[in-house]
Parts: C-alpha cells; sequence; structure tokens
C-alpha cells in the first residue's frame, strides 16, 4: 500500500541527449526477488535501451539488485527483460523506431498500484549544437527570472 506512485529511478540523461517524440507506459516482466529489490530501489536505467523483436519489446541492459534476503534463486543482474504492451503500442513503437535516428529509451521506473511500470520513449538524438542551444535557452530563462524575482 506504501508503493502507490513512487518513483524508484529516472535516466537523467535522456532528457539531455534526445529529443523526446513520444512516451509509453509499460509493465515488466519480472521474476523471483526482483519484484521486492525494485521495490526497495535497488534498480538503475542509466545504461538500458529498449530493442523490439519478433513483435515483442525488450528492455535490455538495466540493472536489479540482487535482493538481500533471498536464499534460493538469484537472477542475473543485466539480464533481457520483457516489456508488457498491447499490440497497438508495439506497432507503432516499431514504426518510430524503423525511422532514421530514432531510437527507444527508457525514461523512469515507477510503482503504480503496486506493479512495477518502465516509461519508455521513442526519441530522435540531439547534435552538439542541439545541446547548446538548449543550454544558453535554459542560461536565460533562468537570469530573466532573477531579474524579475528581484524587481
Amino acid at each position: 500500500m506504501g508503493y502507490a506512485n513512487k518513483i524508484i529511478c529516472n535516466n537523467k540523461k535522456a532528457y539531455h541527449n534526445y529529443f523526446i517524440l513520444d512516451t509509453f507506459e509499460a509493465g515488466i516482466a519480472l521474476v523471483g526477488s526482483e519484484v521486492k529489490s525494485v521495490k526497495n530501489g535497488g534498480m538503475s536505467i542509466n545504461d538500458a535501451f529498449v530493442s523490439v523483436k519478433n513483435g515483442e519489446v525488450f528492455l535490455k541492459n538495466a540493472y536489479i539488485k540482487p535482493y538481500e534476503k533471498t536464499s534460493s534463486y538469484a537472477p542475473n543482474t543485466l539480464r533481457t527483460r520483457k516489456l508488457l504492451l498491447n499490440k497497438l503500442e508495439i506497432n507503432k513503437i516499431t514504426r518510430q523506431q524503423q525511422l532514421k535516428g530514432n531510437s527507444i529509451i527508457p525514461l523512469k521506473v515507477y510503482i503504480k498500484n503496486g506493479l512495477v511500470k518502465v516509461e519508455i520513449a521513442t526519441c530522435k538524438g540531439k547534435k552538439l549544437y542541439d545541446k547548446r542551444e538548449v543550454l544558453k535557452k535554459k542560461t536565460i530563462d533562468r537570469t530573466t527570472m532573477r531579474e524579475l524575482a528581484s524587481f
């Protein structure tokens, strides 16, 4: 009950390195003690990515820390995990991924109504000059807000 809409981890680099085009909420197929480990905050998606294969969507390279109190089965920490989406969402993701320069990455992992959910996004990579423009815009906005607050 204490896990309602609790954010487990964010991919902060995603917003810096990519333009987010579309987001999807997906369930994740976890086994054994992985659920308890995720609910305790033992997950990282910093280097993770999403791939589509044979009409199924998979989360790859996401790290889930082994649960300390388990004694029997400890799954691989970086194993490939299946994401649970409906067919229309999978088709939309597949179409967007096939466009040149687009990729699919996880943005955040959270608990919703006791279930572990992953927010994934189709996105387009930023070039270096795009990143510089965003930083310039943030700096200008920050200075104008500071000047307005001083009045």
